[in-house]
């Protein structure tokens, strides 16, 4: 125990605000567009594997939720155009939330995570959330084991159809008044794995989705900012 306490005392603190960790030199953030030197050659719409990016009226339009962050519209546009910046903030509500739900959820908030068909990539990032470093309960947020004991469910991957009764199921078990976070390009777009007898599609085309947090996988830092965007409690530090 004596030990446990000095490795304890030695390492200190370590966690940290949502905002305030590193942002890894590799990563790859919100695409940026320089509108200005764009050609129209679409190249990058060819090579974007989820059909994220489209040429409307002279406009390079990018749907944030179907991106995978992958850099293949960076790397096929000749013209230096796009580029991947390191802003990870890109969670966005889909409606204005009643004073009535955010004055019930903004104290606490608890989460049934509904796995509808992930690769897992999101599941381990959502684990995070729990350790040291981010440490979700400082927030008064927690996950729960029941849906009837939650107040919003945090959905991952696209909707199968061997899961799509699961996830309704599932939500009409929490009581209201509810949220539904789409987490993660799959849950947000269902463009990743195409059209198939075996998918039904986006979170949004099964139960109503109130919070979309996209990435490929979404940081923790992410998930958090689209969970304090979602309870009203960000301060000030809203986009």
């Amino acid at each position: 125990m004596l030990e446990l306490l000095k490795k304890i005392v030695k390492t200190g603190r370590v966690t940290e605000p949502y905002d305030g960790g590193m942002v890894p030199p590799r990563f790859r953030g919100e695409v940026t567009k320089a509108a200005d030197l764009c050609q129209q050659c679409q190249s990058c719409c060819k090579a974007c594997p989820t059909g994220a990016i489209r040429l409307t009226d002279g406009q390079l339009l990018i749907d944030n939720r179907a991106c995978i962050f992958c850099g293949a519209c960076v790397a096929a546009c000749e013209h230096a155009v796009l580029d991947h910046s390191d802003e990870y903030r890109l969670a966005e509500l889909t409606t204005r939330l009643s004073e009535k739900i955010k004055a019930t959820l903004k104290r606490s908030l608890h989460i049934r995570h509904v796995d509808a068909g992930s690769c897992n990539a999101c599941d381990w990032e959502m684990t995070a959330l729990n350790n040291p470093v981010y440490d979700l309960q400082q927030y008064g947020i927690d996950f729960v084991a029941s849906p009837r004991h939650a107040d919003m469910l945090m959905v991952t991957g696209v909707v199968t159809r061997n899961l799509e009764q699961a996830l309704t199921m599932t939500y009409e078990a929490v009581p209201a008044p509810k949220l539904v976070m789409a987490v993660g390009a799959c849950a947000a777009s269902g463009k990743v794995f195409g059209s198939s007898y075996a998918i039904r599609g986006a979170v949004g085309t099964i139960v109503p989705v109130d919070i979309y947090v996209p990435g490929c996988p979404p940081r923790p830092a992410a998930l958090i900012y689209g969970l304090l965007l979602a309870l009203d409690r960000l301060g000030g530090k809203d986009k």
